[in-house]
Order: C-alpha cells, then structure tokens, then sequence
C-alpha cells in the first residue's frame, strides 16, 4: 500500500464580515488538501472552496496561512459589493465554483486513507477523524445586523479535522 502523502482535510469556519452598509455572518463547511513539497514546506490547497493555496513549515502553521488567506479573500468581496444580496451572491459563487482536477485529488486522498492499513503520520494521526458526511460541505451567509436572534449558542468554533 503506498505511503499517505496527500491528507484529505475537512474544516469548518465562521466570520463576522463588514460590508457596505451591512454584517454578514459567514460560515462554511468546506474541503482541503493539505501535503508536503520536495522541498519540505507544506502546502494546503482549497477544494471547497477553490482557488486558495497557503503554505507554511509546518502543518499547523500551513493551516493557519489558508484561514487567513480565506479570511482576505471574503473582505476583497466584502469591500468590492454594493449590498448585502450581491455580498451573498458572491460568497456562494467563490464556494461553489468547481475545480474539479483537485476535488479528484481530495476524493482520491480520501479513498486512500481509508484503505491504508497503515497509521497517519503526525500531526494528522493526532488529528480529530470525521467522515464528510457528518461534515457535508456548504456555504451560509447570513444577515447579521438585522437579526433579532444573537445568542452564545449560535458561535461556532473552528475545526481542523483529517478526513476519514
């Protein structure tokens, strides 16, 4: 069986972004690939959405590059739309634009993972384990400063989890 070099990731954020004239609530389930260059560096690339790749020296700070870079990319839309509906619009639009070359490579590491007999290296064996269908993928954008309900219980925590 052939040495796991690709780790399928799945992660959930939420953020508070400003906007023109509103507050949205962001929050997505999404998808990543995160592996390791000649090199040494590593580097996690964005499936859901696409079109982000960070890299760092280790895992965890590669992880926290790609959230910060996903953070920039929701205040570039954030400061380019007039309103709240287009901000929507557009965040639905950046998540789900397909690249369907590295949605293969995820669906390809995750079938890999899981028939390796063989324990992930670390950090990934450290990693909380879930499976994507208890982390379906998606998108919410809601409207934060017209909403009568905002309590604790609606806050979401980041997750950083190994797909298995």
């Amino acid at each position: 069986m052939p040495e796991i070099q690709h780790h399928p990731l799945l992660f959930t954020f939420r953020d508070a972004v400003s906007g023109n004239g509103f507050l949205a609530g962001v929050t997505i389930s999404g998808r990543a690939l995160m592996e390791q260059d000649e090199e040494g560096a590593w580097w996690m690339y964005g499936v859901r959405p696409g079109g982000i790749a960070e890299s760092g020296a280790a895992p965890e700070a590669t992880f926290l590059n790609f959230r910060n870079r996903y953070k920039e990319v929701l205040f570039d839309i954030a400061e380019e739309c007039p309103t709240f509906e287009v901000f929507k619009q557009e965040v639905e639009r950046f998540f789900y634009e397909p690249d369907e070359a590295e949605e293969q490579r995820w669906e390809d590491a995750l079938r890999l993972v899981r028939q390796s007999p063989a324990a992930l290296p670390d950090p990934f064996s450290k990693m909380e384990r879930k499976t994507p269908d208890t982390m379906p993928a998606g998108v919410s954008v809601a409207r934060l400063d017209q909403s009568a309900r905002l309590r604790p219980s609606d806050n979401v925590r980041d997750v950083y989890a190994t797909a298995a």
